[in-house]
């Protein structure tokens, strides 16, 4: 006959079983806590660090000079042309006015530069890009647009932010697992403590034909609420020590470089994240820790 499983009993001896080993149980937390608030710092740091290089390859562009042929008006006219280019995220006119003013307030008082007619420059446009990784396909791109005469980049910029990003991604990923293996390990140990004291009640529940997967259900389940406790009471202290940590480096002139995100718009993505990462650390604790007081 097929057997059925009361999970509401289950349920109910996974808090029983919490209360009844109050000082563990605190202690599981804890450690829950402190693993989910070392990979959500590490985290968030990641996601801010990967916004400041966002913000970063959105200023890098790219000149295209429009031929001296074309009046300016035409040049003008030829924004949307350049715009319509793939990666193209917009282009700025910039008439020859306008870039020998700019070039003579960067090189005021060097004599070398001082009054070159306006006819040495040239309308240009200032080409910004969604994905700088594709510089080099996209000044190609817009090379073949008329009236385009010659383009000017800096590749080796683009490069190397593509590469430090790449780096940094990955490098982000390859921690946050780490971090939660190791993770689960401390917990599963921690828990494996608990469980420990409960060996003879576990084998007198064998002994008398209770199967494996009732034995595990309420381990289980103690494990999930634990994950679940610790992930909320994480979330919070994230969130407290995530606006400190803002305030600081939005007061300090020194790092006023460093822009940090708030952390509103991301604290539903956090709080979910966290409870599934406490009922993976709970629950797969559990299960690691009992394994082994289910040979009997």
């Amino acid at each position: 006959m097929r057997q059925r499983y009361d999970f509401g009993y289950f349920l109910s001896e996974g808090f029983h079983s919490i209360f009844t080993h109050g000082f563990m149980s605190f202690a599981a937390v804890c450690m829950i806590v402190c693993c989910l608030l070392i990979m959500g710092s590490f985290t968030l740091v990641a996601v801010n660090a990967e916004n400041m290089f966002s913000d970063l390859e959105a200023e890098n562009q790219f000149t295209a000079f429009i031929d001296e042929s074309i009046p300016q008006e035409e040049a003008r006219a030829l924004q949307d042309d350049i715009e319509a280019v793939p990666n193209v995220a917009r282009a700025e006119f910039v008439t020859k006015e306008e870039a020998q003013a700019d070039f003579e307030a960067d090189y005021e008082g060097n004599p070398l530069f001082e009054g070159l007619p306006s006819t040495v420059y040239r309308d240009r446009f200032h080409i910004y890009l969604d994905d700088i990784s594709q510089l080099t396909e996209t000044e190609e791109a817009v090379k073949e647009v008329a009236g385009v005469a010659d383009t000017q980049s800096a590749p080796e910029i683009a490069e190397g932010f593509t590469v430090i990003r790449n780096i940094a991604g990955a490098v982000a990923v390859i921690l946050v697992v780490i971090l939660l293996a190791v993770s689960l390990f401390i917990i599963a140990n921690t828990i494996k403590l608990a469980t420990f004291n409960r060996r003879e009640e576990i084998a007198i529940m064998k002994m008398c034909g209770a199967t494996n997967a009732f034995v595990r259900w309420p381990f289980v389940f103690e494990g999930l609420i634990l994950g679940l406790v610790g992930a909320v009471a994480a979330f919070f202290l994230q969130w407290g020590i995530y606006v400190l940590v803002g305030r600081a480096i939005s007061g300090e002139d020194t790092i006023s470089l460093i822009t940090v995100l708030p952390f509103q718009p991301m604290a539903l993505r956090v709080l979910g994240v966290f409870v599934l990462t406490g009922f993976v650390i709970g629950a797969g604790g559990s299960v690691l820790a009992i394994r082994k007081f289910l040979q009997v």
